[in-house]
């Protein structure tokens, strides 16, 4: 399998990531085995966070025995020293590790500054220091945040929503960090599950030769196709080229990539996945979001107080009112239509 230098890191990871969020919605075991499955199939750099539940704990168990030969990143969203530190033991605790390879800060509104003995990067130092942290990174979805952390100098690596409907600002950015020598990790690589080709997907990434993407993996289905396409290498050709023009007509840049940052909504609405129900139903079979517990989890839009605490917190700058406003009317209107399809599962 390719492996790709992560910048001033000098860690060589391989092109085909994997991105550990979604392992922490199956069972233990099923999680063991499906992380020991990726390993054998050559992938050896594992992405991971504090924040998501049983994760590090999952791969910890993976990784029994193993450890030397993977590479593992995991995050920390805490704003100060003393909370970091928690944070980067209780990693090293889940994960049955004595080193943390890469430590990104995770998400932060501000960056993280090494100059401030009791923020968040004097944890990170300390720990680098006394060996249990070998790199120091940043993740970010808001672009003005990622300009600063490339400008800083302080990290090596930034990871960031990376996808073939990217906008032009978000592809300079990737090329920024690439001329600063940063590590790049390409987040989102899916645009949140609303990407349905994964040849054209890889195809895309393989032309940036320093991206590394981590693609999230839940099933053994999902990991079969990756390292399917890990071993057959695919180009980009006028079909799947064909694929990514469509991708971009239909999508844009203006829509949501189910990150969760909006979250809680004052009236239980499930922001990240009603803010993108119409192309959910329109790109893959999602014939189980017409069920009656979809169709009562939609009608809470109608209970909307316009709070905007979701607008002001979307990274990318949404009117998700709005936007939740539209896809409850969108909804309503295919669920009329197919909710009683004997063929609906086979859309």
């Amino acid at each position: 399998m390719k492996l790709v230098r992560l910048g001033r890191t000098e860690l060589m990871v391989t092109k085909t990531a994997f991105g550990a969020l979604p392992i922490q919605r199956i069972s233990r075991a099923d999680a063991v085995r499906l992380v020991r499955h990726a390993y054998e199939g050559g992938i050896n750099y594992f992405d991971t966070a504090n924040a998501y539940s049983d994760s590090e704990e999952k791969l910890g168990e993976a990784f029994e025995g193993i450890r030397q030969n993977v590479i593992i990143s995991t995050k920390t969203g805490a704003k100060d020293k003393a909370t970091a530190m928690q944070h980067i033991e209780l990693s090293l605790k889940r994960l049955r590790t004595d080193y943390i390879d890469l430590l990104q800060f995770h998400n932060p509104e501000e960056l993280p500054s090494p100059e401030d003995p009791d923020g968040p990067y004097a944890a990170a130092l300390e720990m680098q220091k006394r060996g249990y942290v070998r790199h120091i990174g940043i993740t970010n979805h808001r672009l003005p945040v990622a300009k600063q952390a490339i400008a800083s100098g302080w990290y090596e690596t930034l990871q960031f929503p990376f996808s073939h409907i990217s906008s032009q600002a978000d592809i300079d950015l990737m090329h920024d960090a690439v001329a600063a020598d940063m590590g790049f990790i390409a987040m989102k690589g899916l645009s949140g599950g609303l990407l349905n080709n994964a040849a054209a997907c890889y195809a895309f990434m393989k032309q940036h030769e320093s991206v590394v993407p981590i693609w999230g993996i839940q099933k053994e289905s999902e990991l079969q196709e990756w390292l399917e396409l890990a071993k057959r290498d695919p180009d980009m050709d006028e079909t799947l080229a064909e694929q990514i023009e469509k991708d971009r007509r239909e999508l844009g840049h203006e829509f949501c990539r189910g990150c969760g940052y909006c979250k809680p909504c004052t009236v239980g609405i499930r922001i990240d996945f009603a803010c993108r129900m119409n192309e959910l139903l329109h790109r893959g079979p999602y014939w189980s979001y017409l069920t009656d517990e979809w169709y009562e989890e939609m009608q809470k839009i109608a209970d909307c107080v316009h709070c905007d605490l979701c607008k002001s917190r979307c990274p990318y700058g949404l009117d998700t009112p709005k936007k939740l406003e539209w896809q409850l009317q969108a909804y309503n209107r295919f669920y009329a239509e197919h909710h009683n399809d004997p063929d609906l599962r086979k859309l």
